[in-house]
């Protein structure tokens, strides 16, 4: 059975220990691992394929998550990491696809290219061509493509909603297969006119600016969307969130918003993850949202366990808030 002490214990001597070397370049480590080691995330779950490519190139591949006893077919979730659009790897986010399967769903990550290699749109319809391979191949794994949810976090939240929004994406690459729903973390959603290096650089040449931001592109036919954002969040600040919330209203949209007290930037998607769980329901919130529009027709296939707050251990072994510090630090702001 999962313990929440004696796992937060572990998980949280290996973060502090792999944030001590990311200043040494000669390690090539994630701050993202601990979050991925076996005691760290849901049992019950199989990753099902591993590196499968959807295109050409290096930057093409996808996993495919799903719960490890699979008998009907179970809806799909296209989760979209996010890295400011110049970094990330599917890999740092096997948690999520653990997560999203315990709860039911065959989930798919999939990787997509960088600036510099890129620049707007091209990130985008990566993700609309792996989505292509999703409505190909899912069935083979257990998925169905008539229960298809998308969802991101911070740069992959906007590429998620874009893909809702923009039907010109998925149209291009034959995706045919309806978005039920789409959640959002820690998402960008109105931030022209581009401020900072990061945007500029992935944004900076786009002919129409206006046309890459997804509060301009509501529509009375957009999808149900879920929204998350932690309220001191300082890469993108929770008003982002509540502007596009108001617009989605105004618009006819349904939208639930979430919004959780205390938190930055990076800890709602870290808090999907087990050893994190305990901190905030984003899961519970994002799985019931999904069940709202048809996740799972015959009642959701789980009972809902939220684990209790672990022993916090002593700051000088694990000084969680500068752990949690170090992650935010890595991104810089996406508005003023």
């Amino acid at each position: 059975m999962f313990s929440a002490n004696s796992t937060f214990r572990r998980t949280a001597v290996a973060l502090l220990l792999l944030v001590s070397t990311l200043t040494v370049p000669a390690f090539a480590l994630s701050v993202m691992d601990p979050f991925n080691l076996p005691a760290a995330m849901d049992s019950g779950t199989v990753k099902a394929a591993d590196g499968v490519a959807y295109a050409d190139g290096p930057r093409h591949k996808l996993d495919v998550y799903a719960p490890e006893t699979r008998g009907a077919p179970a809806p799909v979730v296209f989760f979209i990491y996010g890295g400011g659009w110049n970094r990330g790897e599917r890999s740092d986010y096997q948690f999520v696809g653990r997560a999203l399967a315990s709860r039911g769903f065959v989930t798919v990550i999939a990787d997509y290219r960088l600036v510099p290699e890129v620049q707007y749109p091209d990130f985008l319809e990566d993700s609309a061509n792996a989505l292509k391979w999703v409505q190909d191949n899912i069935a083979n794994y257990g998925g169905d493509i008539n229960r298809l949810f998308l969802a991101g976090h911070s740069a992959g939240a906007y590429n998620a909603t874009m893909l809702a929004l923009d039907p010109s994406f998925l149209r291009e690459y034959g995706v045919t297969m309806n978005i039920l729903g789409v959640a959002a973390l820690s998402g960008p959603y109105d931030f022209y006119p581009f401020e900072y290096g990061e945007v500029q650089n992935a944004f900076g040449a786009a002919p129409n600016p206006q046309g890459t931001q997804p509060i301009n592109l509501v529509t009375s036919q957009t999808p149900p969307m879920y929204l998350a954002t932690g309220t001191t969040d300082p890469i993108v600040r929770m008003q982002n969130t509540e502007r596009f919330a108001q617009k989605l209203k105004d618009s006819g949209v349904w939208v639930t918003t979430r919004y959780y007290e205390g938190f930055g930037h990076m800890e709602p998607v870290i808090a999907m993850g087990a050893m994190w769980r305990w901190r905030m329901p984003v899961l519970d919130d994002m799985v019931a949202f999904f069940q709202m529009f048809g996740a799972f027709p015959s009642g959701v296939p789980y009972v809902a366990v939220v684990p209790d707050a672990p022993e916090q251990l002593p700051d000088s072994i694990a000084p969680i808030d500068q752990i949690v510090g170090e992650l935010n630090a890595m991104f810089q702001p996406i508005e003023n």
